[in-house]
């Protein structure tokens, strides 16, 4: 099986030392390639699983058609944080792919809960568990199969009045193909707190499962 990891756009969450955190789980399982260009996206025929990690960027149309069509084929889409659910915010058919959208991490860098919802093999015999890196506040829509969730709790000089409970990690089937998603992991520490590299590793392997 061939894993393409696709890493670049804003530095600020080290998509390299990120992904390269992976790179010796995933030669255990696969092939494994990586991207310095979207281009990649234009040639994904024999390509199982796409590791991407690329915050912000564009995508051009021509990419975005050859992302989505190879995932309703069959291939995966696996990645974390912003290099997943912040990227391509002008294209509508990769947003409609990944299934959530970044839009705040209030208070920046905070404690937080981050609880399991799920009996998914992905967070099975894990339980909820607490953090201290951005909180990510997401929509999201109603085909994603939530495993985790994370609450904000209202505070006195919060527009938000009642808590609000926003997915943390997700999956979701794109015709014959999945992704994974984790909003977790703005710096590559966070990626080394036991529990998110152990769903990560899951989601990363579920994702390629034909």
């Amino acid at each position: 099986m061939r894993a393409l990891i696709v890493r670049g756009g804003w530095p600020g969450h080290s998509p390299e030392e990120a992904t390269d955190r992976f790179v010796p789980f995933l030669r255990d399982h696969f092939d494994v390639e990586t991207a310095d260009s979207l281009d990649a996206y234009l040639a994904l025929d024999g390509v199982d699983l796409v590791v991407q990690c690329w915050s912000d960027g564009t995508l051009t149309d021509a990419q975005s058609a050859g992302l989505v069509e190879a995932v309703r084929r069959g291939m995966g889409l696996a990645g974390w944080h912003g290099g997943l659910v912040d990227a391509f915010r002008a294209s509508r058919d990769y947003l409609q792919l990944t299934g959530g959208q970044f839009v705040a991490h209030p208070g920046g860098f905070v404690d937080h809960r981050v609880e399991v919802v799920s009996s998914h093999p992905i967070v099975e015999g894990i339980d909820g568990f607490s953090l201290h890196t951005e909180q990510y506040w997401v929509l999201s829509d109603g085909l994603n199969d939530v495993l985790a969730t994370t609450t904000f709790t209202p505070g006195p000089d919060t527009p938000w009045r009642e808590p609000v409970t926003v997915p943390a990690v997700w999956t979701r089937r794109w015709g014959a193909g999945r992704v994974f998603a984790c909003t977790i992991g703005h710096a590559p520490a966070d990626l080394d707190i036991p529990e998110v590299r152990t769903i990560i590793e899951r989601g990363l392997l579920w994702a390629a499962t034909p």
